[in-house]
């Protein structure tokens, strides 16, 4: 597939994500019909910088979630601070981000070291799923809620929330089991469903021209949920 001039400085990785992709294509993550092409993909980098920008509340925070009383927590708690921390750990990556330039070793270190607010984490999970590296998490993330990594403490404070990583591994355990990552509302969240998120792609204009063109005319928007981009 042919990655235009003017997509490639989105992606920055191009070969490596529609490589990924075909990889979730293959596993039945992904219908053919919903695989965006580079330019539709290059729309989900845009629609996560209009959130940070615009929905920056939806992001690393947990409006209905209680801050562990350790003091590391209580400091990390505000995002500005937090974040130096989680580029030195290597927890983000801020030039990804789809998600499918990180190797499944990255997606785990982000898993475990990011807060993602309820079933957020479901995005990375279908992504993981696809390099069938579900058990490896399973086993990072059960080593944290034990106490058996020497770094669950530390960890546990950088996601700032309690219980994070029990939901973590409760989310892993029923993935593994057979129960799909993302269900009712959010199965049609782009903000939570990778998938979701692919269609809304699919979905968008093909072109920067006919992008232009549903911009000027009010129908399109960065932040629209999936059932407007149809």
């Amino acid at each position: 597939m042919t990655v235009p001039w003017y997509v490639r400085p989105l992606l920055v990785r191009p070969r490596a994500i529609l490589a990924n992709l075909d990889r979730i294509r293959a596993a039945n993550i992904l219908p053919a019909a919903d695989v965006p092409t580079p330019f539709q993909l290059s729309l989900a980098v845009l629609r996560l910088w209009h959130r940070l920008l615009f929905r920056a509340d939806t992001v690393g925070t947990s409006p209905s979630g209680a801050i562990r009383p350790t003091l590391r927590a209580r400091l990390l708690a505000p995002r500005a601070l937090r974040l130096p921390v989680l580029l030195a750990h290597g927890a983000v990556v801020p030039l990804d981000f789809t998600g499918l330039a990180s190797s499944p070793d990255r997606l785990i270190r982000h898993l475990l070291g990011a807060h993602h607010d309820r079933n957020q984490f479901a995005f990375d999970l279908e992504i993981l799923s696809a390099h069938g590296r579900l058990s490896e998490l399973r086993a990072a993330a059960d080593a944290v809620v034990t106490g058996a990594d020497p770094r669950a403490a530390f960890l546990r404070d950088l996601t700032v929330y309690a219980g994070y990583h029990e939901a973590l591994l409760a989310a892993v355990d029923a993935a593994i089991a057979g129960a799909p990552l993302a269900s009712g509302a959010d199965a049609r969240d782009p903000d939570v469903s990778f998938a979701a998120c692919m269609r809304w792609c699919s979905r968008a204009p093909a072109t920067p021209a006919a992008l232009y063109a549903a911009w000027r005319r009010g129908a399109f928007r960065f932040d629209a949920p999936l059932e407007e981009t149809a």
